[in-house]
């Protein structure tokens, strides 16, 4: 195994059935961000069979190379030979930061060559930089700062790997923004041969059954969201009802998922979905670390509760202090009188 690192950010670049899911085209930007305070660059870590085109869309969003892995036995994900293959390539080329989306996948391979690699990971990061930092007397250059929420997101942590070279983390969907892709960037393609054991794989899939979800809120350009303060089916109508008029995707937070009024894939927060649409509306909604998290980088911010206090005030951008069974019937008949 080689023992030198290289100062250098992967990500892994997550496909399925071709299609490359969203979190690693974020990663990629942050990651650029990363490589330049470490004069280094980014390298984008590819599975799959029959994907080499998805390398130019990688090198497009930031990747300077992109290790592709590609055979008829990675054409579904199997954890074993996807983590084998992925940690064979990090004891290999000892990169300096391993970034991983925290998605079903990701979470089910970064701990597998986190272990195997003996390197440090930090799961479900909101946030991540580079700095030096002098601990005990001992200058460490470069290291990963790791920033998630703890305690049930009452507070931010900030962890860090000092006595590992290579620093891995997961990274939730929705929190680093994707920014353009700049199709004139050249990147180099580097073809991984592979060698499986028949041991790896050894489980075969037989047949696949996917569902698609009926619920985007990640691509929706307004969201009327509704919290515990319309603890009703009749309050919670009203919210539907503004979304409705306004043509926006209707989603809730934690507490109004766990009262039933809203189903589980349209939670925003912490343990549901970060959002960043041109315009958020938070009705009833108290505004706790865990919401504020998957939502407070939205381009306008408009907050409706009747307690002038609450922290969701803190993050909006216009806020009406005010009973909502009142507010948004006015919003409703306002909105619709400017159609006319």
């Amino acid at each position: 195994m080689n023992s030198k690192i290289n100062d250098m950010v992967w990500v892994f670049a997550e496909q399925t059935d071709g299609e490359l899911a969203d979190v690693g085209l974020e990663l990629l930007h942050k990651a650029r961000t990363l490589a330049k305070l470490m004069h280094s660059e980014v390298s984008a870590v590819l599975l799959g069979h029959k994907v080499e085109r998805l390398t130019a869309i990688l090198i497009a969003h930031g990747a300077d190379n992109v290790y592709l892995l590609d055979d008829a036995e990675l054409k579904d994900f199997r954890s074993m030979p996807y983590a084998n293959l992925i940690t064979n390539l990090v004891e290999e080329q000892r990169p300096r930061v391993v970034l991983f989306g925290a998605t079903h996948i990701g979470r089910d391979i970064a701990p597998r060559v986190a272990s195997h690699t003996r390197s440090g990971l930090t799961a479900d990061c909101t946030e991540l930089k580079i700095e030096t930092l002098t601990i005990r007397k001992v200058e460490h250059k470069d290291l990963l700062l790791q920033i998630r929420p703890a305690f049930g997101g009452n507070i931010i942590a900030t962890i860090i790997s000092p006595d590992v070279p290579i620093q891995m983390a997961t990274i939730r969907e929705g929190v680093m923004e994707m920014g353009e892709a700049d199709a004139s960037r050249k990147g180099k393609v580097i073809k991984v041969p592979i060698d499986l054991d028949p041991i790896e794989i050894a489980v075969k899939i037989i047949e696949k059954h996917q569902e698609p979800s009926g619920v985007n809120l990640k691509a929706a350009p307004i969201i009327v969201a509704g919290g515990y303060g319309a603890d009703t089916p009749a309050k919670f109508q009203l919210i539907k009802d503004l979304a409705k008029v306004l043509g926006a995707e209707l989603a809730g937070s934690r507490a109004a998922v766990d009262a039933g009024l809203i189903s589980p894939d349209r939670q925003v927060g912490q343990t549901g979905t970060t959002v960043r649409p041109k315009l958020y509306i938070a009705i009833g909604i108290s505004g706790a670390i865990q919401h504020r998290a998957g939502m407070q980088e939205s381009q306008k911010i408009i907050a409706i509760n009747n307690d002038p206090d609450a922290p969701i005030f803190q993050v909006a951008h216009y806020g009406i202090s005010g009973n909502l069974e009142e507010v948004i019937p006015k919003l409703i008949t306002a909105y619709k009188s400017q159609l006319h």
